[in-house]
């Protein structure tokens, strides 16, 4: 498998305007869409990386995600698309980088760290995949990992009103009001000596499932269609 610095094509000028181009057509159409309200920008870091761990109820989520920086956001993909140059292209220009399904996790997880250590900021879904209903589902260790090990902030978001919009398992997008409300960063915090213990995962972890189920509270009510546990 190539190696995932070859992937940063998307590093040239071209792919960058590429992308600028994209993302606001997509972000045009998403605040046409959903009537997008964000809340809470300033939490964005202007320059270096930041693991980006939104709530995840649609496919509209990663769109939603965009509208939070005009930087690049990175993001993984299934190999398999690179196969074919041109479209290979594109998606390294959208912020992609290739990812073989079936690997063994600390690949992927490799592979998030080496953008996160070329100063990329990168989106990470901390559910996995898409789920449904009011309650964040139990974390999966990998973005808190990734960024403990790559000392970089974790960036929590919670989007309201997007499940309603393309609900799993819909082809269909349909016009609702959604918010994005963009927590504080966390971080793990280092010892006497500066490192890192390894509870730390298991801290951030945790403090990023409290964090989040918050942001996605506020974030539904505001959308009207608050969390009914």
């Amino acid at each position: 498998m190539a190696d995932v610095d070859s992937h940063f094509a998307g590093s040239s000028r071209a792919s960058h305007a590429f992308y600028s181009i994209l993302r606001a057509v997509v972000v045009g159409l998403t605040y046409l869409v959903t009537r997008t309200r964000l809340i809470g920008k300033h939490n964005i870091p202007v320059t270096g990386p930041f693991l980006l761990a939104p709530i995840h109820r649609s496919n509209i989520d990663t769109p939603l995600a965009a509208t939070v920086t005009r930087r690049r956001l990175r993001f993984m993909g299934k190999d398999s698309i690179w196969k074919v140059p041109v479209i290979g292209w594109i998606m390294s220009a959208l912020g992609a980088f290739p990812v073989t399904r079936g690997t063994a996790d600390r690949e992927a997880l490799r592979r998030c760290i080496a953008v996160l250590e070329a100063g990329e900021p990168l989106v990470l879904f901390p559910e996995g995949t898409r789920q449904s209903g009011p309650n964040v589902m139990p974390l999966f260790d990998g973005a808190a990992y990734v960024a403990v090990k790559a000392g970089v902030p974790i960036i929590p978001v919670g989007i309201g009103g997007s499940e309603g919009v393309m609900p799993k398992g819909s082809r269909l997008i349909r016009p609702r009001k959604c918010v994005v409300v963009v927590g504080e960063p966390i971080t793990a915090e280092r010892d006497a000596e500066g490192r890192i213990p390894r509870s730390a995962v298991r801290d951030v972890t945790e403090r990023l499932s409290v964090e989040l189920q918050r942001l996605f509270d506020e974030a539904q009510i505001l959308a009207g269609t608050p969390n009914r546990r």
